[in-house]
């Protein structure tokens, strides 16, 4: 008996052992980048060689509990719904943390993201209802290219980053969390359908209940998660996209320590924790789920004036709109550029805001209902997407190889 437990407790500690390495390889973003890479190149491989396999597996039936849970999902849908809402969970940890105690925390500071990411919203929204014939107003497909990839901008920028300042990454990353949180508020205006004030307000109070929970420091790792749970179905159940209670738990998180003998706050130690399982496992297998996008769509995708505007609006409607917006906040004495970057480290920021990727194909998912508009459109926002990397990466090595001032 004593062998036995002997044997079980040295896996334990194998699997304990296991599991920390691939956290700590996977919070070096470059490599979680090279995660979204190999499931991208995989689902496209996959959805090529085996299309009828590849849509068998992601349209599984998945339902789950009693039909009045309105948990009728297949397997694809809980990707969708269910696991990037705890990627959603891990961005809303980092705006309130840069709205709170970072960067974003001085107004003047969070003008210029700010203005930038409204810029970056705006332009490509328009240039795609303008190529489209006003045909992306209809459906909320406008949205589709407003949001930047948090994972994998980070993860180009990260390829370069010893040699670029550390203004950056923070303007980087306060444009995308900044953009992604307005962009998941559109999905909550676009998408949300039979709004039902019952389901919604359960989902409110189980927020408020784990708000509470973590304000009396009751940090029993079973009760958050079933709240987290109870909040997730009920506001699922009320017709708005259910990601939503990633943001809006993430942002009731306290980011500060509660008492003077608490090392780190909540938010620290959630995101810590979390933050390898969001961009290990969640945003990879999203990727695999969404990207697997039949290439004989390429030549329909030339032709299709939604996946056109797609197109342009990440690859030059972001440049523009970020560009142009972080000018202007500047050009009226609003915002400022930080000390340590000028507009040439503004530039490939831009480019790379025009990464799209996660929520934007989660907006095609939402906005178009044809299976073939989906494709379309989906190949246009991973050409896009690629295009905007290799420009940034081109943009980011020239300016490492710049002499500094």
């Amino acid at each position: 008996m004593h062998r036995r437990r002997a044997i079980r407790n040295s896996a334990s500690r194998r699997v304990g052992a296991g599991a920390e390495a691939f956290a700590e390889f996977i919070r070096e973003e470059t490599n979680g980048g090279k995660l979204l890479l190999a499931a991208t190149a995989l689902a496209l491989v996959w959805a090529n060689v085996a299309h009828a396999s590849y849509t068998a597996v992601w349209n599984a039936d998945a339902s789950l509990g009693p039909g009045w849970l309105q948990l009728h999902l297949t397997l694809g849908d809980w990707v969708a719904d269910g696991l990037l809402a705890l990627f959603f969970f891990v961005a809303g940890l980092e705006l309130k943390r840069e709205l709170t105690v970072g960067q974003l925390a001085d107004r003047r500071a969070a003008a210029l993201p700010f203005f930038a990411a409204a810029g970056g919203m705006i332009v490509p929204a328009l240039i795609v209802i303008a190529l489209s014939g006003g045909a992306a107003a209809r459906g909320g497909a406008w949205a589709i290219p407003v949001a930047t990839d948090i994972a994998f901008a980070l993860g180009v920028l990260a390829l370069v980053g010893s040699s670029l300042p550390a203004g950056v990454r923070v303007l980087l990353l306060s444009l995308a969390v900044i953009d992604d949180l307005a962009a998941i508020a559109l999905i909550a205006a676009l998408f949300t359908s039979g709004l039902s004030a019952l389901w919604l307000t359960g989902g409110l109070l189980a927020a408020a209940l784990y708000w509470l929970a973590l304000r009396a420091r009751v940090d029993r790792a079973w009760m958050l998660w079933a709240l987290a749970v109870v909040a997730w179905v009920c506001i699922h159940a009320s017709g708005v996209h259910a990601t939503v209670t990633g943001i809006v738990l993430g942002l009731l998180t306290p980011v500060r320590p509660r008492a003077n003998g608490e090392a780190e706050s909540p938010s620290e130690r959630f995101e810590h924790r979390l933050h390898p399982v969001s961009a290990g496992i969640v945003v990879p297998v999203f990727a695999l789920a969404a990207a697997g996008i039949p290439l004989a769509a390429a030549g329909d995708a030339l032709t299709d004036a939604i996946a056109l505007g797609v197109f342009a609006g990440l690859l030059a409607g972001k440049f523009l709109g970020v560009l142009g917006g972080a000018w202007l906040a500047v050009r009226a004495g609003i915002g400022a550029l930080p000390d340590d970057i000028s507009w040439s480290d503004v530039v490939p920021v831009a480019v790379l805001a025009g990464i799209g990727y996660t929520v934007s194909l989660l907006i095609v998912r939402l906005s178009l209902t044809d299976g073939q508009a989906q494709q379309r459109a989906s190949l246009a926002v991973l050409a896009a997407s690629a295009l905007a990397s290799l420009a940034a990466l081109a943009l980011l090595r020239m300016r490492g190889r710049a002499p500094v001032p």
